[in-house]
């Protein structure tokens, strides 16, 4: 029983070579009373770091379980994120990907004390920083509360995909079996499992920094995707669809904050666009009346 796994840590890759070690240590160094594994999936990486995966494993065998692929599975329509929760053993899975890290050595404790404790609780979350991969200090902070809250499912709709930090998750895997059609439609990171944890029970966040989420990450998911402009149009047409399916995944429960969070993320690209004639028109007005406008505005124009 004292060997039973408890959290199975996924951690997926692509040439993180610069990163992993760091990600992996920051696995390692976890104070837990339980055991954790941690799955690593790199997906054909082209630099070294396979290599560094392999040499930890062969460090911690009982504890790091690696694939590593010779052709790259992203490219050919694989859900990349499955891989890994198809052959966890833990209770509960906790997410970091290759170029992020822990900074709290209690970090899973802590969650899994919580969760243990609240069995209604599907998904537990934490602060974070946003440290740049270019200089190395934090830019910015992952902070959606000044004190530890749980998130109702309207607010993680409305809160998008940068509520939390990924590498902040944690969810129950007997609240979160299988992924609902929505995530495996989806192409856009952590925004449907985030909402899928709604759905699923309480969603707990912790005010308290434990993670490191990295930015400014060369060829990263968020570098290629969001990068300009059109390719900001084309993700955030991709949330819409998915919202969409939601909507009538629920069973229109939620329709009236997924319609308000659809026309506030066009909102926002027209700003970015310049367009302020068209958002001062159907409607849109009412962001401009919101208290946090002027944060928004400034996060998102800058990005």
């Amino acid at each position: 029983m004292a060997n039973e796994i408890m959290v199975s840590i996924e951690c997926t890759s692509y040439n993180h070579e610069d990163y992993i070690a760091e990600a992996l240590d920051s696995m390692l160094m976890q104070k837990t009373n339980f055991a954790y594994e941690i799955l690593v999936h790199d997906d054909a990486s082209t630099d070294r770091t396979a290599e560094i995966i392999k040499s930890y494993e062969q460090r911690y065998p009982d504890i790091i379980k690696s694939i590593c692929q010779t052709e790259n599975q992203y490219s050919k329509g694989v859900l990349v994120e499955l891989v890994n929760s198809e052959r966890a053993l833990g209770k509960y899975i906790a997410v970091c990907e290759g170029d992020d890290y822990w900074t709290d050595p209690d970090k899973l404790q802590r969650q899994v004390d919580y969760m243990e404790a609240h069995p209604e609780c599907s998904m537990c979350v934490h602060a974070a920083e946003r440290v740049s991969a270019v200089t190395k200090k934090t830019v910015s902070s992952i902070r959606p509360s000044n004190k530890d809250k749980i998130f109702s499912v309207e607010e993680v709709i409305e809160g998008g995909g940068e509520l939390f930090a990924t590498n902040s998750i944690l969810y129950s895997r007997e609240k979160i079996p299988e992924m609902p059609e929505y995530y495996l439609n989806a192409s856009i990171g952590d925004y449907p499992l985030v909402i899928c944890g709604a759905l699923s029970g309480t969603v707990f966040y912790m005010d308290r920094n434990m993670s490191a989420y990295r930015v400014e990450v060369k060829g990263s998911w968020t570098d290629v995707q969001v990068s300009d402009v059109e390719k900001k149009q084309q993700h955030l047409q991709a949330v819409a669809d998915m919202l969409d399916e939601i909507n009538a995944y629920t069973h229109f429960k939620y329709d009236k904050v997924i319609n308000r969070t659809k026309k506030r993320d066009r909102f926002y690209i027209l700003l970015k666009q310049m367009k302020i004639k068209e958002t001062m028109k159907n409607g849109y007005w009412q962001f401009y009346m919101k208290p946090e406008f002027l944060k928004r505005v400034i996060k998102r124009i800058a990005i």
